[in-house]
């Protein structure tokens, strides 16, 4: 029987270590490693005070380093950063064993929303000079992401009103029963220090809800309305994802094609990609270098985006920037020849829950003159007061009246649900369609479909490194400010990266 020498993970050994001998050329750690050292630490100058008195501060390279590099591993608490600087060879290489307190990088991150720009903007002059970047194409999406705050805090004031005279009720409630156990149990001591537990934690609800009613109002939302405010973090929001619904922020990133280096990045604390469009391209243009093709305006640049950015003032802007947008309609792929025989493959498409055809709009005739549909009974649509809007477009509703549809002989036809009572159909009213109608005629050619296809390819891998490979799975931080800070750190990992494998050296 063959014999192998011994060997233990467990045993320990002291032995000389250099610390730049552990920063291999080639890794991520060396990039990020030189990468810092070429930044201009100015801007950091004036956080500091103590050049005649005080300790000595961390260096903020120091500090970037062992951030990013977390980061880039997926460590985002600062604890177990702090706690890599201790433990890991490699932590601590990049900090030269300086081992800074967790609550050192907590405070530094939460702080860099001043520096964090100029950082950003350094990493992408390295990817220009190294022509990562060609600006021809970008690619624009968002990522919901939660964040540090729970739903069980969210709702308009009204809401949280309810919700403090609930915690009260449930309060006198816990007061009552444990009056009543008083009188019959003699030993209540474990049972003394677990009510008083309870009746502490339900007080601190109640005065951290009275300390946040007191100090602010109703939240508006992007189309006038109240929408639902969080008591922990009020600069985040309710997002509805595939996977449910989360308090948290939409992470924007604006992508070059060449490379799929992030040029833009910033998080919202609204779920709406629609309203972010304008912001997101004109960041671009701050974010560029100065001397980069598109930092004075991407004229010439195709600008490509999923169908939540579709509107009617966002295709409008991009036709006045003259940028070549293409941003599809929700319809734009059952006008795709492609898509022709999709129908076959979804039995109820198209038909009532009797299992009839239903009659489309095509099916209603409009009167202009009277403003008026006839359906194809001879029934007559009545225009509603109200205009209606999904946020994107504006729509005039017109109703047929309940008793018509009631005795109608083709009803099953008409209504896709048994338990509707009227037929409605819409009319698109807010004068945008010729934005709308050109932007559909571009999407439906060839090269239009074939240049929005490469859409998902540039941007959605950039989600996929930060999401799984790099572990950001959730904002740790509360507050627009300190989230973007994280978001930002995030992007530029994926950016240092992109340097570190398609990059030459052009550090001295």
């Amino acid at each position: 029987m063959a014999r192998y020498k011994p060997y233990s993970y467990e045993q320990t050994k002291l032995i000389p270590v250099s610390y730049d001998r552990q920063i291999l050329p080639g890794t991520f750690e060396h990039t990020l490693n030189d990468t810092i050292d070429s930044m201009d630490m100015a801007i950091f100058e004036s956080r500091y005070v103590n050049d005649e008195t005080g300790a000595p501060a961390y260096d903020p390279r120091i500090l970037l380093k062992v951030i990013l590099y977390a980061y880039s591993k997926g460590i985002i608490f600062s604890r177990r950063i702090a706690r890599a600087c201790d433990e890991n060879i490699i932590f601590m290489a990049l900090s030269a064993d300086s081992r800074p307190h967790f609550t050192t990088i907590a405070d530094f991150v939460s702080s860099l929303h001043e520096e964090i720009v100029s950082l950003f903007r350094h990493v992408l002059q390295i990817c220009m000079e190294l022509e990562l970047i060609d600006g021809s194409m970008f690619a624009i999406d968002g990522v919901k992401l939660p964040s540090n705050a729970s739903k069980e805090w969210s709702g308009t004031k009204a809401d949280l009103h309810k919700k403090r005279e609930k915690l009260e009720a449930a309060l006198r409630y816990m007061v009552e029963q444990h009056r009543k156990r008083d009188t019959v149990d003699e030993d209540k001591d474990d049972d003394a220090k677990k009510f008083s537990q309870r009746l502490d934690r339900a007080r601190t609800k109640i005065e951290k809800l009275d300390r946040w009613l007191d100090e602010n109002g109703d939240k508006p939302g992007s189309r006038g309305r109240i929408v639902q405010s969080n008591v922990t973090d009020n600069e985040s929001a309710k997002m509805k994802t595939a996977h449910g619904v989360l308090q948290g922020y939409n992470g924007i990133a604006v992508v070059d094609s060449k490379h799929q280096v992030v040029v833009n990045a910033e998080a919202f604390g609204e779920s709406q990609d629609a309203g972010l469009l304008k912001t997101a391209v004109e960041g671009t243009k701050n974010m560029l270098p100065g001397d980069s093709k598109g930092a004075e305006s991407l004229k010439g640049s195709i600008v490509t985006a999923d169908t939540g950015f579709h509107s009617t003032e966002n295709l409008a802007y991009l036709e006045g920037e003259k940028i070549d947008g293409y941003i599809p309609d929700c319809n734009f792929r059952k006008r795709d020849p492609r898509f022709a025989s999709a129908v076959r493959h979804k039995i109820s498409r198209g038909l009532s829950p009797w299992g009839k055809k239903l009659f489309d709009r095509t099916d209603f005739k409009y009167e202009k003159r009277g403003d008026y549909y006839i359906c194809p009974e001879g029934n007559r649509l009545e225009h509603q007061n109200a205009d209606l809007s999904d946020g994107t477009v504006t729509y005039r509703k017109y109703v047929c009246k309940q008793r018509l549809c009631n005795t109608c002989t083709v009803r099953s036809h008409c209504l896709t649900q048994k338990h509707h009572k009227a037929r409605s159909v819409f009319l698109r009213s807010d004068g945008g369609g010729k934005y709308c109608d050109r932007m559909a005629a571009k999407i439906d050619t060839e090269q239009g479909r074939t240049i929005y296809s490469r859409r998902m390819g540039i941007v959605e891998p950039v989600f996929g490194n930060l999401r799984w490979a790099k572990g950001l799975s959730r904002f740790t931080l509360r507050g627009k400010k300190k989230v973007n800070v994280q978001w930002l750190l995030y992007c530029l990992v994926h950016n240092i990266e992109k340097i570190c494998n398609f990059g030459q050296p052009i550090f001295a």
